[in-house]
C-alpha cells in the first residue's frame, strides 16, 4: 500500500532493515517539452508494502501462491528457455536494482545487460555503485526478480514462476525516491536495446500526465517492438475509488491488481477499467538482497507473478505477437463473472491454463458461453425481504399458544403452592 513516508534503510555488517514500502518519487519533472501545472508532479511510487531484515532466514515451505500451480503442467514445454533460440527469455525488471548474493538469483540476472538509470545524467542514485542494475538498498526489485525466476534453491519451497529465464536488472529508483517518469521512461527504452521480451513495472503514479508525454513515448515504443509489458495497477485501492494509475493504463500495457487466496481483490488492490487481471499479491514469498526469502503483500508482487506466466509463453511460442500473450493470459484467467470488471479485471490469472489451453494465437477475449471459469464462485446467500401476511398469522398464533401454556403452567404451579402451603398449616395445628 502507498506510504509516503521515506524510510532510510541501516545496514550494517551482519544485518540490514529492508523496507519495501511504497517510496514516492518526489522530482517534479514528468515529460519533455512544457506542461501545465496540474500536470507537473507524476509522483510516482512502488506498489509494495513491508518490512523485514535481511539476509534473511529461509522459508521451507512451498508458498500458498504456489500451491496453486501444477508445475508438472506448468514447465512441461519450457521453464523460460526459448524454444525457437535456446536462450533464456529475457525478462527486464525495471526498480531499485536486483541483489545477486542471493543465491537464488546469482544465475538468474544478467549483469552484463544490467543497466542504472542517472536522472539528468547525473548519479541521483547510490554514488560509487557498479551501474549494473545489482546494488538494491531497499530489496524491492530483489522480490519482484524473484517471483519471475528464482532458482531452485535447497532448504525452501519457493521458486521463480520461470525458473529458467534471464532479468535484466534496471535499476532506476532507491531508498530517497530519486526516479522520475522521465527515468522510468529511460528504463524502458533500456530494456528494448539490451532485447527484453517482458518489461516488469512495479510502480506507478496517480497524477494526471500530459498526452504524448516521454513516459507513454517509451511504453509506446516498446509494444512497437514486440515487448509484453507488465505494470502494477497501484495500492490506493482502500478508498473504494476507482482511478486510473499509469503506465498501468497506457494501452497495451497488461495492468496487474492483486488477489487474495480466495481469488477475490484485496483490499488495498486499486480498481479501475485498466485493470487486465489480477494476481496473488497478499502474503508474497520471495527473494531478498544477501539471501533467504520473507513475506510482502502488494500489487508490486502480482504484476511479475504475470510477468513470470509472460515468460512462459513466450519462450514456447516465440514468434506470438506481445498482444496475443496479453490476450492469452487474459482469456484464461479465472473469472466469477463472464465479463470484465474493475476489480480483478479478465479474473485471475491461471498459469497452467494459459500454458495448456494455448493450440493457437488470439489477438483478444472472447467471452465463453458458461456463466463463468470460476466453477467454485460462491452463490450469493437467499435476501430475506420479510414474512408473508401467512407467516405473520403464524407466528401470532405461535405466540398466543405460547402464552396460553405458560398461563396454564403458572396456575397450575401457583395451586400446587397454596395447597401444600394450606397442608402444612393443618398439620400443625393438629400439634399445637
Amino acid at each position: 500500500m502507498s506510504d509516503t513516508k521515506r524510510r532510510q534503510p541501516r545496514r550494517t555488517a551482519k544485518k540490514a532493515i529492508f523496507l519495501s514500502t511504497a517510496i514516492a518519487l518526489t522530482s517534479l519533472s514528468a515529460a519533455h517539452g512544457p506542461m501545465t501545472p496540474a500536470l507537473a508532479d507524476p509522483g510516482l511510487t512502488l506498489t509494495g508494502a513491508g518490512e523485514c531484515t535481511y539476509p534473511a532466514k529461509q522459508i521451507k515451505g512451498t508458498p500458498w501462491s504456489l500451491q496453486r500451480v501444477l508445475f508438472d503442467q506448468l514447465w512441461q514445454h519450457t521453464k523460460g528457455i526459448d524454444k525457437k533460440t535456446g536462450r533464456p527469455v529475457l525478462v527486464a525488471v525495471i526498480d531499485t536494482g536486483v541483489d545477486i548474493k542471493n543465491p537464488q538469483l546469482t544465475d538468474a540476472v544478467d549483469t552484463k545487460l544490467g543497466f542504472e538509470v542517472r536522472k539528468s545524467g547525473k548519479n541521483a542514485l547510490e554514488k560509487g555503485k557498479k551501474g549494473d542494475g545489482t546494488d538494491d538498498l531497499v530489496g524491492h526489485g530483489t522480490k519482484v526478480a524473484g517471483i519471475i525466476a528464482a532458482r531452485p534453491h535447497p532448504g525452501t519451497g519457493f521458486v521463480g514462476l520461470a525458473p529458467e529465464a534471464k532479468i535484466i536488472p534496471i535499476r532506476q529508483n532507491d531508498e530517497k525516491g530519486s526516479g522520475t517518469t522521465d527515468t522510468m521512461a529511460e528504463a524502458i527504452d533500456k530494456a528494448v536495446t539490451r532485447g527484453a521480451r517482458v518489461i516488469n513495472i512495479s510502480q506507478d503514479t496517480v497524477k494526471p500526465l500530459q498526452a504524448n508525454n516521454n513516459l507513454e513515448r517509451a511504453i509506446n515504443n516498446a509494444l512497437e517492438h514486440d515487448v509484453v509489458v507488465v505494470a502494477s495497477a497501484g495500492n490506493d485501492g482502500l478508498d473504494g475509488k476507482v482511478k486510473k494509475t499509469y503506465p498501468a493504463a497506457y494501452k497495451g500495457v497488461l495492468a496487474v491488481g492483486s488477489s487474495d487466496r480466495n481469488n477475490e481483490r484485496a483490499p488495498f488492490s486499486q480498481a479501475g477499467d485498466f485493470v487486465g487481471v489480477a494476481a496473488p499479491g497478499v502474503d508474497m514469498v520471495s527473494t531478498v538482497p544477501g539471501g533467504g526469502q520473507c513475506v510482502d503483500n502488494g500489487t508490486s508482487f502480482s504484476a511479475p507473478y504475470v510477468a513470470g506466466v509472460a515468460a512462459l509463453i513466450r519462450a514456447k511460442h516465440p514468434d506470438w505477437k506481445q498482444y496475443q500473450v496479453v490476450a492469452q493470459i487474459e482469456q484464461t484467467a479465472e473469472r466469477a463473472v463472464n465479463a470484465h470488471d474493475a476489480y480483478v479485471g479478465w479474473g485471475v490469472v491461471d498459469p497452467v491454463r494459459a500454458l495448456t489451453e494455448d493450440d493457437h494465437p488470439i489477438d483478444h477475449v472472447t467471452l465463453d458461453k458458461s456463466p463463468a471459469r470460476n466453477v467454485d464462485a460462491p452463490t450469493p446467500a437467499p435476501l430475506a425481504l420479510g414474512e408473508t401476511p401467512q407467516e405473520r398469522k403464524e407466528r401470532f398464533a405461535t405466540y398466543i399458544l405460547g402464552g396460553a401454556a405458560l398461563l396454564v403452567a403458572m396456575i397450575t404451579g401457583a395451586a400446587a403452592v397454596l395447597h401444600e402451603h394450606r397442608r402444612r398449616r393443618g398439620a400443625a395445628t393438629e400439634h399445637a
